[in-house]
């Protein structure tokens, strides 16, 4: 996906409250913007980070920009949560995803579950339905490994049970972690920052819920799926896992 207009260079001052931001634009003036991710951006928000916001002129909105970008260590990286799906919707279509190139429908946001919402239904002539879940990936600590989660969450383990639960009825269950970063070889899961979801996922596989990892080419003009990366099995269960 292209952004138009073109994303807008600036200079991080802060960001808090989870929703907002600061930061001074490159005619030296500040200003307060909202930022579309509410976790916690670890690594992404040093101050004094080059980043980059788009401009929204909608007399709804409170504030003009909005956070899209942060350059960490040479490399552009997107935190905007809104868009995975949307990105993951393209590689689907394009094919960079082998397994589901042959589904014919993609159908977002469907009822399944324990009251919950997939991402992506996928449908096609003798292939039984996949159930596709989309997570956002940025977190990267040690060169050329992305990792999920940055931060303890109990929703995203509650989706591999119920990934689980659909792959225990017949039907595929697919794990999209969708890298908004080019930097990364490979994947993982984050084992010593939730090792609830680390347990969840290692018994998600276990019930055939298949896990693919999805990095993306990132810069100001755009940001696009580029294909697989491997996804790291994990190693076996530590004393301070859950069993």
């Amino acid at each position: 996906m292209r952004f138009h207009p073109p994303l807008v260079p600036a200079t991080l001052l802060q960001r808090y409250k989870r929703f907002l931001f600061d930061a001074i634009a490159e005619d030296g003036t500040p200003f307060t913007g909202s930022c579309p991710n509410t976790g916690s951006m670890r690594g992404l928000t040093a101050p004094g980070s080059k980043i980059w916001v788009s401009l929204h002129d909608s007399p709804t909105r409170k504030y003009r920009h909005m956070f899209e970008m942060v350059e960490v260590d040479g490399e552009v990286v997107g935190i905007n949560t809104g868009l995975p799906n949307k990105l993951a919707d393209e590689a689907i279509r394009a094919g960079l995803i082998p397994s589901l190139a042959d589904y014919e429908t993609i159908l977002p946001e469907q009822r399944y579950g324990r009251n919950s919402r997939i991402d992506f239904l996928l449908s096609g002539a003798e292939l039984p339905d996949a159930y596709v879940e989309v997570k956002n990936v940025h977190y990267s600590r040690t060169q050329g490994l992305a990792e999920f989660p940055d931060t303890v969450t109990k929703r995203g383990a509650k989706h591999l049970e119920e990934l689980g639960d659909m792959a225990d009825r017949g039907h595929r269950a697919v794990m999209i972690y969708l890298i908004q970063r080019h930097d990364c070889e490979r994947f993982s899961i984050c084992a010593d920052l939730d090792p609830l979801y680390a347990a969840a996922f290692q018994r998600a596989k276990g019930r055939g819920v298949e896990a693919y990892a999805v990095r993306c080419r990132v810069s100001p003009d755009e940001i696009a799926p580029s294909g697989l990366i491997p996804v790291d099995d994990l190693a076996e269960p530590h004393a301070w896992w859950p069993s």
